[in-house]
């Protein structure tokens, strides 16, 4: 009987399998240009990683260079460049993750507790703006912004008795005006997920608070932060994993040689050796390392927060 039982579930699992792709094909349809585009220019390019054990020179194919092993990561580790580069992009990730994340929920927490509709919904809209400015135009604002002579910075800076100061030229700088611009075209984007979430709150969980006295800090504290926890630790993750993804562009419109030595990242030494000398092998064995660095980032974070908060991406 238990045979029987079994060969005749699996049609019924069959069946409700096919009947699930029937019922919801218009959305597998939509679905599927984003498919085919990521298979196409995401997966498919990762074939060209195994240039990074060869000898590879442009004209040859894939599997025609000479197999060197792992002489470009150690050539690497034993460059100059390395640890330089290394600091520069961690700090940069690291300083963009503490300054940067707090910023969307602190926004989305303010706007939560807005009463006025149409003021909550003009601030919410401002606040996208700024993400959907090009790298080239953001930078172009942070230099006429900050430019020495005649930057509305520097401006105020001599109003009040100040000296004007040569922000884009002194390397004590360039982090705190990539992380400080990064934050301000990117937090108002990233607070809508954090609405989403408060939005799914339960509200008679706050109307009970408030009949038993509780003040609105008091609300935002042991009702609104705890029940954003599994939100705010998968985005903590993601972005975690994403430490040593300085942006190419920014960096390469922002940095000069006067400030290399804070301003010279991962990306930007693999352009420098990959495009502008030639040498592809070499760099595609740096962005490599740069992206198993972030890889073992996202799953240490992932156990680490499974354990901790019980929320995880897997």
């Amino acid at each position: 009987m238990a045979k029987k039982e079994q060969t005749l579930a699996i049609p019924q699992q069959k069946q409700s399998f096919s009947k699930m792709i029937r019922k919801n094909k218009y959305y597998f349809l939509m679905a599927l240009p984003a498919v085919i585009s990521t298979f196409i220019f995401c997966y498919i390019p990762m074939y060209g990683v195994l240039i990074a054990f060869q000898d590879y020179h442009v004209g040859d194919s894939i599997l025609g260079g000479e197999w060197v092993g792992l002489k470009h990561f150690f050539e690497y580790f034993d460059s100059i460049y390395f640890e330089r580069t290394l600091k520069n992009t961690f700090l940069l990730g690291i300083y963009s993750l503490l300054w940067g994340f707090p910023v969307p929920l602190i926004f989305a927490l303010f706007l939560n507790e807005l009463q006025n509709r149409h003021v909550k919904k003009v601030i919410q809209t401002v606040s996208y703006f700024p993400h959907f400015i090009s790298v080239v135009v953001l930078v172009g604002m942070v230099k006429s912004f900050l430019d020495p002579s005649n930057g509305i910075v520097n401006i105020i800076i001599q109003a009040l008795g100040g000296e004007a100061i040569p922000f884009m030229n002194e390397s004590g700088w360039f982090r705190t005006i990539y992380v400080a611009s990064g934050i301000w075209q990117g937090f108002g984007w990233d607070s809508i997920i954090i609405l989403s979430a408060l939005t799914a709150l339960d509200t008679e969980m706050y109307e009970s608070a408030e009949i038993d006295g509780a003040s609105r800090m008091q609300r935002i504290l042991y009702i609104t932060l705890p029940n954003l926890v599994p939100t705010l630790t998968i985005l903590f993750i993601m972005n975690l994993g994403g430490v040593m993804g300085a942006s190419l562009e920014k960096v390469l419109l922002m940095y000069h040689p006067a400030i290399w030595d804070v301003s010279d990242v991962i990306q930007t030494y693999v352009y420098r050796k990959g495009i502008l000398e030639g040498a592809q092998s070499f760099g595609t064995a740096v962005g490599l390392f740069n992206s198993l660095v972030n890889i073992t980032l996202l799953v240490i974070s992932n156990r680490v927060a499974k354990k901790v908060t019980g929320s995880s991406l897997w």
